[in-house]
């Protein structure tokens, strides 16, 4: 099933409030937060990519890794796209390392890197770095993460740059 707008009523009124409950989410206990999102997404249908998403989120960011891989697979299936999409394959990716799948996670995020472009980007390369970490390809991990932190730098881009190519390919 293609995500489709229409199945979530009022829209920007359900994804302000969405926006409100995540902005909120230290205010609640685990459970009140959980119990509030299981809430606003039974306002949309079951099988909405949308609210599968959004309940691995919620489980994710409680520390419920085991729990919302299977969730953010489904929400992927169902026809996630957009940044959604692209924030499910992130968190999941995170979610994989988080409970020693970290080769799935490298697999995921490598395929990420390179399949689009968005302001996710560095995202992608921070979380892969860790991944590649947990699988012992630190040199690599540092290089992605220098690469990444040069594009921000407002002195010193190309230098850094360079140096990170060179971790990875030597001198």
């Amino acid at each position: 099933m293609k995500e489709d707008r229409k199945d979530i009523p009022e829209t920007m009124e359900w994804e302000k409030r969405l926006s409100d409950l995540w902005a909120s989410i230290d205010d609640h206990s685990e459970e009140e937060f959980l119990t509030r999102m299981e809430q606003l997404t039974a306002e949309i249908p079951a099988d909405s990519a949308v609210a599968v998403f959004e309940r691995a989120a919620s489980l994710d960011s409680t520390s419920h890794s085991d729990l919302a891989v299977p969730l953010y697979r489904q929400a992927l299936e169902l026809g996630l796209h957009g940044e959604r999409r692209r924030r499910a394959v992130i968190q999941m990716a995170s979610s994989l390392r988080n409970i020693g799948k970290a080769s799935e996670s490298v697999a995921l995020l490598t395929a990420e890197r390179e399949a689009e472009s968005s302001d996710l980007d560095d995202a992608v390369c921070a979380f892969l770095a860790l991944a590649l970490v947990d699988t012992g390809r630190e040199r690599e991990a540092v290089s992605l993460a220098l690469a990444a932190l040069s594009r921000h730098m407002t002195r010193y881009q190309r230098s850094l740059a360079n140096y990170a190519q060179l971790l990875i390919s030597g001198p």
